[in-house]
């Protein structure tokens, strides 16, 4: 048959999920002979990938491939999210995707030329069809990141498997082998967003739905600032406070929660304060109180305790994917950046937004100067001496908590020596990355803690006048009330069809509404899995839907079932 009869029809299945990948191909060479074609004993075509020499390598069995195909996937677990390398002739793809644990299959290969030779070959429209099937050709790195990140759900798909095409994989290593480096670090930042997902997504979603009375209030539009000095709650903010109170020229100052009490106690009112975690301990770091002319900004996830400090705070979207439907559909909210998984990175964020060309950090050590955790004045410190006692001294339950944790001891050259965490090393790193991401001059108060890179990114510097476009603070109007609109919510969530087959089919069906709706569940239900890691995913959104519906019925004051 033509080779241009499959080519089309190909192309043709293709371009309902990825037009673009379509496009591409519709311009790459069939011509090229990378592959030949063998017919099996079962009768398949088998394509054989052509090396340098002129030999040709059978990239599937020329006895059965649809049995060897089988047999490859029976190596797999329960892992629902599948990535496979090499295309070939997709007997190990048809195969993936008949296991009822699969919800997910993304195949990487390389050379787009000779894809569109297998495209040409035979038929693929059964798996081109399939809304679980994704085809990525000579991925760039940061495309195949961002592709992990964006459909890579744990809640929904389970665990991950890499299933190579052995012949495939190996005549391509070096591209493949990097493709597996980028993979790895990409599932690790997934997982690690789920364990987080998996803790406090009830939490969450409690506070967001509770959080909407205030956040209906109007605030004023807060005017760009010119320079901005975020203090975090490390040890040197001790020595570096007297900095702040001697500038003649003083520059807008944003408080990290956890040092609001340290700043106070020494004679310092920031004009702002940022709060990001969801957990009650939040309003521990409020105790000594929140001065008047002190702007509150909350995400909309964080407990209504904490934002109960303040008359008229100001709620942004952490990107919680509830915060983001509710500024789509109710209200538009200012989004910042919280990926950093820090009140500074949430803070830094603040500054960049309100337009700050010019920031300094204070007391952002990132570890444990001399074994300090905490400036003098911070609530933990205050907790300590407030419970120490002759079989608890102050040193004793500052060592328990400094030591709850491995350490890793840093001595740098002409410097004291201090302690490293993981976690710590993290949140810094996340915060060098975001520095060298925008346009204001960033730079930090001499300290003892661990050094900050302030290296700039030619590729990703802007030239020129430092300074980025100026945004107002200010959330727009809303749509209608916020019971109605937590009603309406949850008359979408009620009637969210029972998930039946594998949940891509599912959502291939769904409007986009309703396919927002049931992302907004998507943390929630990693919290719900995680109490009951035995339910499968049909009933855990059963669950899910279950326990939502009775929370927005407390919140709208409706009776707990309908």
């Amino acid at each position: 048959m033509d080779k241009s009869f499959f080519f089309e029809r190909n192309l043709l299945a293709l371009s309902r999920f990825d037009p673009s990948l379509c496009s591409r191909l519709s311009g790459a060479e069939t011509t090229r002979g990378k592959y030949r074609f063998i017919d099996s004993r079962s009768g398949e075509s088998i394509p054989a990938l052509v090396d340098s020499s002129g030999a040709a390598h059978p990239l599937h069995s020329l006895v059965d491939p649809q049995k060897e195909g089988k047999r490859l996937v029976s190596t797999l677990g329960k892992e629902g999210f599948l990535i496979i390398f090499g295309l070939g002739g997709a007997f190990h793809v048809k195969a993936a995707l008949e296991r009822p644990e699969t919800e997910e299959v993304t195949v990487i290969d390389f050379d787009i030329h000779g894809v569109a030779e297998l495209l040409s070959s035979q038929e693929y429209i059964s798996i081109f069809n399939d809304p679980r099937f994704r085809l990525l050709v000579d991925p760039s790195w940061k495309a195949l990141e961002k592709h992990i990140l964006d459909r890579y759900k744990p809640g929904i798909c389970g665990g991950f498997a890499l299933l190579p095409l052995r012949t495939r994989a190996d005549f391509g290593r070096p591209l493949f082998t990097e493709a597996g480096e980028v993979i790895k670090a990409a599932i690790e930042t997934v997982s690690a967003d789920y364990s987080v997902q998996a803790h406090f997504g009830k939490r969450w979603f409690s506070n967001i739905i509770r959080n909407l009375s205030l956040a209906e209030q109007s605030t004023p539009a807060l005017p760009p600032i010119h320079s901005a000095a975020i203090c975090a709650a490390g040890p040197s903010l001790d020595s570096q406070i007297p900095l702040l109170l001697k500038m003649k020229e003083r520059p807008f100052i944003i408080a990290a929660d956890t040092s609001l009490p340290s700043l106070l106690s020494a004679g310092l009112e920031p004009d702002a304060v940022v709060s990001i975690d969801c957990q009650h301990i939040s309003y521990y770091h409020f105790m000594t109180g929140l001065p008047e002319h002190t702007l509150l900004f909350l995400d909309l996830a964080s407990p209504p305790l904490v934002a109960s400090r303040s008359t008229r705070p100001y709620f942004f979207s952490g990107g919680h994917p509830l915060t983001r439907y509710l500024s789509r559909y109710w209200r538009p909210i200012p989004e910042l950046d919280t990926s950093g998984a820090n009140v500074s990175y949430a803070a830094l964020s603040l500054a960049e937004y309100l337009g700050a060309r010019s920031i300094e950090l204070y007391g952002a050590d990132f570890s444990y100067p001399l074994g300090i955790t905490y400036a003098r004045g911070s609530y933990i410190r205050t907790l300590f001496e407030n419970r120490q006692n002759r079989c608890a001294s102050l040193e004793s339950l500052h060592a328990a908590f400094l030591y709850r944790t491995p350490l890793s001891k840093q001595i740098p050259e002409n410097k004291s020596w201090y302690y490293e965490t993981k976690a710590l090393t993290m949140y810094r790193r996340r915060l060098e990355d975001r520095v060298h991401n925008i346009t204001a001059k960033v730079y930090a108060a001499p300290g003892m803690g661990a050094l900050i890179s302030f290296k700039p990114d030619p590729e990703k510097r802007v030239t020129g006048e430092i300074g980025g476009v100026y945004r107002l603070f200010s959330a727009g109007k809303a749509t209608m009330g916020a019971q109605e609109f937590l009603s309406r919510y949850r008359e979408g969530i009620s009637a969210l069809p029972v998930i039946q087959g594998p949940v891509q089919n599912y959502l291939a069906d769904l409007t986009q509404e309703e396919n927002i709706i049931f992302t907004t569940l998507l943390p929630t239900a990693a919290a719900l899995k995680r109490r009951a890691a035995d339910l499968n995913t049909p009933a855990v959104f059963n669950a899910v839907k279950e326990y939502c519906i009775e929370e927005l019925n407390k919140v709208v004051g409706l009776p707990r079932h309908i």
